[in-house]
């Protein structure tokens, strides 16, 4: 099961598909928070007011289609998983231009009695992006800390040369760690 919460915009509009998706979400995901959205509009607020950190879209809507609301994602976050499940895309041609236009991945509704082991992998594709971005989020926050640590050596120079000599050294250290770290995320 994954336990790192997960903020989950559904597109649908069958009644009967959003509680099949509900229950094998929560069987996959320990804390979701789900909203479900059928149009434009209201995904369009979800995705201001809600901030999901994966949307998962059904392709054939009343009023739109799955690549307007993969357009529209993409257009306030564009990389933002994406995610089709879908009983529309029996075209190979569809299917390879929904993955072009930016969708990681599309589940046929045929599937819906194996949605848990097809969706399982996308969703922790998911987990595994956020929790690279928060690992990136520290990476700069520490290499921040080294900086400004940098800043106030310099601000605290003074005539004295022992002190300047102590200062200077411990500048030489920072910026050696600063270093380091940048070559580590020329690896990543």
């Amino acid at each position: 099961m994954i336990t790192t919460p997960l903020r989950i915009l559904l597109v649908e509009d069958s009644e009967a598909d959003v509680l099949f998706i509900l229950r094998t979400i929560k069987k996959l995901v320990q804390s979701p928070e789900i909203e479900v959205v059928e149009d434009l509009t209201a995904c369009h607020d979800k995705m201001i007011n809600f901030a999901p950190d994966v949307v998962i879209s059904d392709y054939n809507l009343p009023t739109c289609n799955g690549l307007e609301i993969l357009q529209l994602v993409q257009n306030i976050n564009p990389a933002l998983p994406f995610i089709f499940l879908t009983g529309t895309i029996n075209d190979e041609e569809l299917a390879a231009n929904t993955i072009l236009a930016g969708a990681w991945g599309y589940i046929l509704k045929k599937h819906m009695n194996n949605l848990e082991e097809r969706l399982r992998p996308l969703l922790k594709k998911v987990v595994f992006n956020i929790s690279e971005k928060d690992r990136l989020r520290e990476h700069i926050r520490g290499n921040r800390i080294a900086v400004n640590q940098i800043y106030d050596y310099l601000d605290n120079l003074n005539s004295d040369n022992s002190e300047q000599k102590d200062n200077i050294a411990k500048i030489k250290e920072n910026l050696s760690k600063f270093n380091l770290d940048n070559e580590d995320d020329r690896e990543i």
